[in-house]
């Protein structure tokens, strides 16, 4: 199964993209990963997208692509991947699609998690991470999660806040490149559930991110049995 997955910083993509790793046995590729891959192992496309990188420009699609195309040709993709970060913009998804189509590549399903801005906002700057543990989850806007006042609601340690979770001028930024139906990434999603509609061959599925990880997961994992 080949899936692409979108959704806002704050959805809980990244949690749920972990979870379907897991059930299918999926390699999980993200763009970045990919990049430092690349720049790592001294590769020609790792040189010329590490040029960009440098001067703080945007990696080229006419690079970026192809790293995609070879990292999904590789044997751990053969029985299936899910692609996470990429395509940010409408213009990606369209070349991605060739892309995939030139290369006999097919993408079986799309999952769009749904989460109104504010809310995916709150969620970010919600966070508090655990001194003892960082994996003991803590958001003062999530009830299920709300911390014992200042410490955490697993071992009453201290808490503390990342501090790009609170850089709202930066969440803000992230967020008006994906919630832009017109160019942005949610317009990269909606090429796709066009192609969904068009050629029947991509299942486009939708998740609401608002209920809590275990209910998300049900709804996501029922979908993707009765496909």
């Amino acid at each position: 199964m080949n899936i692409l997955f979108f959704g806002p910083n704050g959805s809980g993509k990244g949690t749920q993209g972990a979870i379907v790793k897991e059930k299918y046995n999926l390699p999980h590729i993200e763009s970045g990963a990919i990049f430092r891959e690349n720049i790592s192992k001294g590769t020609e496309l790792g040189a010329k997208a590490k040029e960009y990188i440098d001067r703080g420009d945007l990696v080229p699609d006419e690079i970026t692509i192809p790293m995609i195309l070879d990292r999904l040709k590789q044997d751990d993709c053969k029985k299936g991947w899910l692609l996470d970060g990429f395509p940010r913009n409408k213009n990606q998804a369209i070349k991605l699609d060739e892309a995939l189509k030139a290369a006999g590549l097919d993408l079986n399903v799309v999952i769009e998690v749904i989460l109104d801005k504010q809310i995916a906002k709150n969620r970010i700057m919600g966070r508090r991470l655990c001194v003892n543990d960082n994996n003991h989850p803590n958001n003062i806007f999530i009830d299920a999660i709300k911390p014992d006042g200042d410490k955490c609601r697993v071992c009453g340690g201290d808490l503390i806040e990342r501090a790009d979770d609170q850089d709202e001028a930066a969440i803000d930024k992230r967020h008006s490149i994906y919630y832009d139906t017109d160019t942005g990434t949610l317009a990269s999603s909606y090429y796709f559930k066009g192609l969904a509609e068009k050629e029947g061959k991509v299942k486009y599925m939708t998740l609401d991110g608002a209920p809590s990880v275990q209910e998300v997961t049900a709804e996501l994992m029922s979908k993707l049995q009765s496909l």
